[in-house]
């Protein structure tokens, strides 16, 4: 009878109050957004394309040796041609977005499911011993209806972080929490935070709202924004852009949306984001390939965008190693945490975007040096990530007997490393079986610390090799308590503690121990999670951290990162409802339904680098080489 009654709790309660025969939409989304000039401009447009004009709103110019320094946005003019994808307004894919919001994404939430429970549909069925499920099919129904309900809410508060551009999508914003006055600039569209949304939106076949991100996150790029006078290097992308509604040139009674972006002038620590445009040139690809639109990545605009990312990054300087030397507080971790230098985070961005851009690159004259150089630099990235990063117990016991102050070519401690590094944590973490790719190199110093992205994007991009791929995830099960816990994942382990932490972070009080960046748990890493584990052929062990996840989230109202060695308590200035978080588990989802999905993301071992690579290992570096098989040359 207990089980009877369990049942019956479960159909005639819970049914009726999360589920929905509709989409999953409230209808708050279009009240909450559109103001009454707004729904008069709707009423009459469905579909807007923009056209970006650069107006500067302000300059200074001053003599002598100061550069010049304009601040700019993109300004919309609206128009009604064709929609994104070539059909009319009236007929086209993104008519929904505007006047049908609320029609088309209604909840009836009394409207009970009754497809999915159609077995448990009346009382009679299970008062009856002999139809009377048994303890586990019970528990596995109650299972599915708590996943089945966070996966509806999840796509509820995605949708209604859309942001709106001249009527039409263009990205979501880092968090809509109604608790907290304190936005910051989680009220933008950031570039790295809308991935995983994109993502989401791509798998679900809403291609419109990826197309329009792409291509007007690219007529922000290279903008003259300054700090101190300093500009960035051309070719950069913004960190996030907000839409403005601004007074009109001219008339102070009417008004126009323009789009602001900040390169990081305006951000805690005034950091300029390098990853930015590695993740923009990873979703670019990405929507090609679910799409099957290969002409927004064919358009000379966009090809433009790409060459001038590939040649801020592979610019010549002093800097000697093939990793990209970047600023501490230049990704996903934004704080000072000791990754300056050549982070593997970024390097393994770094990587993956090189593979992308190559693969979308048109083939003409002008592109033949970089594809050149592009090739170079991947066998060279490769080869120094592989050979100098990757660390188990072989490795680690190869660092403690290492002799220090080598000077030749052929040296084995090539980079002066002293052993005493070597931390007492490491000694007894490292398992038997398993390892990973640490999380900085640079002259004497080795940072062991494990950065999950890293480590995860590696696999995904074919940067680790397949076994060192396979020992990454035989690591995260052998280290699930520490990795995962109560809520996935961990963003690096372990966490920096005492004068360490003092002298690192500068003792700063939202990066102290186990929590925001400093050992933190990020739910967000659960797609990247999924992606790895899914290209290395083991989803189960993606599986499992999502059914720990979504015991938590929902309740927690989706929180930006959690807190503790276990992840126990939701950050202490975490935001609730983070976009990130909800579009990272929903990606998650979707790809463990459709495994072969993940394809858009992973990028397969190039057989000529392979090859080239396995040249480099086995030659002495001394020895000038003879000709390869290859038909493309490479230089490491």
């Amino acid at each position: 009878m207990a089980a009877s009654e369990a049942i019956m709790r479960v159909c005639d309660g819970l049914v009726p109050l999360l589920f929905s025969s509709g989409p999953y939409f409230s209808k708050s989304l279009s009240e909450s957004r559109t103001s009454e000039k707004y729904r008069k401009r709707a009423s009459h447009s469905k579909v807007l394309n923009c056209s970006i004009s650069i107006s500067p709103q302000f300059s200074h110019v001053s003599s002598g040796n100061v550069a010049t320094t304009q601040k700019r946005y993109a300004k919309c003019k609206c128009q009604r041609p064709q929609s994104a994808n070539g059909i009319s307004s009236e007929g086209g894919n993104g008519a929904w977005f505007v006047d049908n919001a609320k029609e088309f994404y209604k909840v009836n939430v009394n409207t009970p499911n009754v497809l999915e429970f159609k077995e448990f549909s009346s009382k009679k069925e299970v008062t009856s011993n002999s139809n009377l499920p048994d303890n586990g099919s019970v528990r596995d129904t109650l299972q599915t209806v708590i996943a089945d309900s966070v996966e509806d809410e999840a796509w509820e508060l995605l949708r209604e972080s859309i942001v709106y551009y001249c009527g039409n999508p263009i990205g979501t914003i880092a968090a809509k929490d109604p608790s907290s006055s304190n936005v910051l600039n989680y009220d933008q569209v950031f570039i790295r935070d809308f991935i995983p949304s994109g993502i989401a939106f791509l798998l679900k076949g809403e291609y419109d709202l990826v197309r329009n991100f792409i291509l007007h996150t690219l007529q922000l790029q290279s903008w003259e924004k300054t700090v101190d006078c300093h500009s960035p290097g051309q070719g950069l992308m913004p960190a996030s852009f907000k839409v403005r509604t601004v007074p009109l040139d001219g008339d102070d009674s009417a008004t126009e949306e323009i789009l602001d972006p900040d390169f990081g002038e305006a951000a805690i620590g005034r950091v300029a984001p390098v990853d930015s445009g590695l993740w923009w040139i990873i979703l670019l690809r990405a929507y090609g390939k679910c799409s099957g639109d290969l002409s927004v990545q064919e358009r000379i605009d966009v090809q433009t965008g790409i060459k001038m990312i590939l040649r801020l990054c592979l610019a010549d300087g002093f800097d000697m190693f093939p990793t990209l030397l970047v600023t501490d507080g230049s990704c996903m971790i934004d704080r000072r945490m000791g990754i300056h230098g050549h982070p593997l985070e970024i390097q393994a961005l770094f990587y993956s975007a090189l593979i992308c851009a190559r693969e979308m690159l048109a083939p003409e004259d002008g592109s033949a040096d970089l594809v050149r150089a592009l090739n170079n630099r991947l066998l060279a990235l490769s080869f120094h990530i592989r050979e100098y990063y990757w660390i188990d117990m072989r490795k680690l016991n190869e660092i403690y007997r290492y002799k220090t102050e080598e000077y030749s070519y052929d040296a084995v401690n090539k980079f002066n490393i002293y052993p005493d590094q070597i931390s007492p944590w490491l000694v007894e973490w490292m398992p038997n079986k398993g390892g990973y790719l640490i999380g900085n190199l640079q002259p004497a110093h080795m940072d062991f610390r494990f950065f999950s992205l890293g480590n995860l994007w590696a696999i995904v991009s074919s940067l680790a090799t397949v076994d060192q791929s396979n020992a990454i995830l035989d690591l995260i099960e052998a280290k699930w308590l520490d990795l995962v816990a109560d809520m996935p994942f961990k963003i690096c382990y372990p966490a920096l503690e005492g004068q360490e932490w003092q002298i690192i972070t500068g003792c700063d009080p939202k990066n102290t121990p186990w929590s925001y960046h400093n050992g933190g748990a990020w739910p967000t890493l659960l797609w990247q999670l999924t992606v790895a584990c899914i290209k290395m052929d083991r989803p189960e062990i993606a599986a499992r951290a999502v059914e720990v996840a979504e015991k938590r989230l929902s309740k927690d109202k989706w929180p930006e990162y959690y807190d503790t060695k276990r992840a126990r308590f939701i950050g202490k200035q975490a935001h609730l409802f983070q976009t990130w978080s909800i579009a990272g588990y929903l990606v998650a989802k979707l790809l463990l339904a459709d495994p072969s999905a993940a394809k858009i993301l992973i990028t397969e071992e190039d057989s000529d680098l392979v090859n080239a690579l396995s040249c480099a290992i086995s030659s002495n570096p001394r020895r000038k080489r003879g000709p390869k098989s290859s038909q493309k040359s490479y230089i490491v």
